[in-house]
């Protein structure tokens, strides 16, 4: 006897005393889904089940030095030799960018030390910290620019600003690169300021305007990278 005559003599067995056994054709394919609902016919393996059985399947005698491995033990060694290789190429990438990364400061902004600094001290009135250290910190370069500390380059980046600054007024080297910084992040979106770091910025500023800046010939060697 085939499959579908077992259900459909099922279907009928499970109808009630005095229903009639001669359904239309409507009736009958009722009578057939409702008998299939039921929970003993429902025998398709899960999609869970169907995939442990593939990867089972699929790792299925695999031996390593006579012993035999557990499914789990050598998915779990794949998926942690990928991660490995995707970190070993990605993350060197990723350091290598970040260490170049850097904005121009001052790119076509024509407006003087002065100028700048009244924009950045409107700006932390309103509470815009961020344009306030943005333009601190072009502030700062200005002025170096206006005193001749540092020539006029078009298209010098934060970065750059702080080496060549530093190379004029050693005694703030780290103050100076740690402003850069702040300025690349703070540029880039990777770091929300606040009054502290303008406030930072502020006294850097006003500081190195109270600097006196090294002679050229004492600030780098001949030959040094760097050197103006």
């Amino acid at each position: 006897m085939s499959g579908a005559s077992t259900v459909v003599l099922g279907a009928v067995a499970a109808l009630p005393v005095g229903v009639p056994v001669d359904p239309d054709r409507e009736t009958a394919h009722r009578w057939l889904l409702e008998e299939l609902s039921r929970p003993e016919y429902s025998t398709q393996p899960s999609l869970l089940e169907r995939l442990l059985a593939w990867l089972g399947d699929l790792f299925d005698g695999l031996t390593l030095g006579g012993g035999r491995f557990p499914v789990a033990f050598v998915v779990v060694v794949l998926v942690v030799l990928v991660a490995a290789i995707a970190w070993w190429v990605a993350g060197p990438v990723r350091l290598a960018r970040r260490g170049r990364r850097s904005v121009v400061v001052l790119d076509g902004d024509e407006r003087c030390a002065a100028e700048l600094r009244a924009s950045a001290d409107a700006a932390a009135a309103r509470g815009d910290w961020s344009a306030a250290v943005l333009d601190r910190f072009r502030a700062l370069v200005r002025s170096l620019e206006e005193r001749v500390v540092l020539d006029e380059r078009p298209g010098r980046t934060a970065q750059e600003a702080a080496h060549d600054a530093a190379a004029r007024l050693p005694d703030v080297t780290t103050e100076l690169h740690d402003a850069a910084h702040l300025f690349d992040d703070v540029c880039y979106g990777t770091l929300p300021a606040g009054p502290d770091d303008d406030q930072r910025l502020r006294d850097l500023d006003e500081r190195v305007r109270g600097m006196r800046p090294a002679p050229l010939a004492a600030a780098a060697a001949p030959g040094e990278v760097g050197a103006p």
